[in-house]
Formats: structure tokens, C-alpha cells, sequence
């Protein structure tokens, strides 16, 4: 199992590095917003060597809009990947199954050189998810046991705790393969 942390704008751009292998940036959310430390968080796991993913907050509606918002102010590059966090908003939404997919197969469209997967919690995957898809891979949020997630469904990366902030494994044998899956 590969470690690696995510962060939004509530973390510091001078995160540790050490140990990890990849890290997971939070870049947008709905049409509007812009994570204001994306730049120097993203040179920060750049210049450490690790693994860069991105991730947008996904709202209903606008999922064409959002998908090409998203894709307009994440970094653009090869071997990076891509995530859509679907749960629930802050006024009590949450986008359906068809719009959580459409956003995907939209980020996959415009990015064909980057990986898309879903980011959701143990309940949506479990009680709220009606399709199982999850693009190219399953970002599962289940408080346990790094790496034993209480799912059935393959996944890729857990996270397993938010404590001092958000802790993940890789289902990877090494950093070498998790760069080679990266890049489609």
C-alpha cells in the first residue's frame, strides 16, 4: 500500500511530504470556485515527486459547465488524475447517479490523457449509488483500517481517517506502478 494525503484550502501549501506518494489537491468546486492555494499546493507534491490528482466538488445542474470548469483550472498534465467528490453539499444536495456518471464521461472526454475516478464515502457508494460507476477507479472514504475499506467493490485509493488531516492507501504494489496506471 502506497500513503498519501489530500488537500483543500483549509491545509497548509507546506504540507509534509515525507512518506508519501501521492497526494490529492482539491481544485474546484461547482461553476465558481477555485481553490485559492491550488497553484502552490500543486508545485509543493510536484517539486516532492509524488503522484498529483485533482478534485472537484460536484453540485446538480450545470454538469457539462462544471466538468468544463473543472478541467479548465486543473493543472493539465499528463499522468495526473482526475476525481469528482460526490456527496453531499452544503445546502443538503447532492447530484444524482446520472449527473455524478455524466460529470465523469464529460472529464474523460476532455481529458482523455488523465485518469477519472469517483471519490465518495462508504454511504453513497453503499446506499445512494445505483450504477457503480466510477470511471477509472473507485477513492473510497471508509473510517477503518487503512486498506480495509468495508466494501465488495474493487477500489484504488481509501482514505481512512481526516485526523490530523485526510490519510489515504493506494491499492498499488509500488510507486512505479501506480505512475504507469495513472498514465492512460
Amino acid at each position: 500500500m502506497l500513503r498519501g494525503i489530500d488537500v483543500s484550502s483549509y491545509q497548509s501549501s507546506s504540507y509534509d511530504t515525507d512518506g508519501l506518494s501521492f497526494v490529492f489537491i482539491k481544485a474546484t468546486e461547482g461553476r465558481s470556485y477555485v481553490n485559492p492555494k491550488l497553484a502552490a499546493q500543486t508545485e509543493r507534491a510536484r517539486a516532492a515527486g509524488l503522484v498529483v490528482g485533482f478534485y472537484h466538488f460536484l453540485w446538480p445542474g450545470n454538469l457539462t459547465a462544471q466538468a468544463e470548469y473543472f478541467v479548465g483550472r486543473a493543472p493539465e498534465r499528463a499522468g495526473d488524475i482526475l476525481a469528482v467528490d460526490w456527496e453531499t453539499t452544503g445546502d443538503g444536495t447532492h447530484a444524482t447517479n446520472a449527473e455524478k456518471d455524466r460529470f465523469i464521461r464529460k472529464v474523460k472526454e476532455l481529458r482523455p490523457d488523465n485518469r477519472v475516478i469517483l471519490y465518495c464515502n462508504r454511504n453513497y457508494w453503499l446506499n445512494v449509488d445505483t450504477t457503480s460507476y466510477a470511471g477509472d477507479g473507485l477513492w473510497i472514504a471508509d473510517y477503518v483500517t487503512a486498506g480495509k475499506p468495508r466494501i465488495k467493490a474493487r477500489w484504488r485509493f481509501h482514505q481512512y481517517t481526516d485526523d490530523p488531516l485526510d490519510q489515504n492507501v493506494a491499492d498499488f504494489a509500488d510507486e512505479a506502478a501506480l505512475r504507469d496506471w495513472a498514465t492512460p
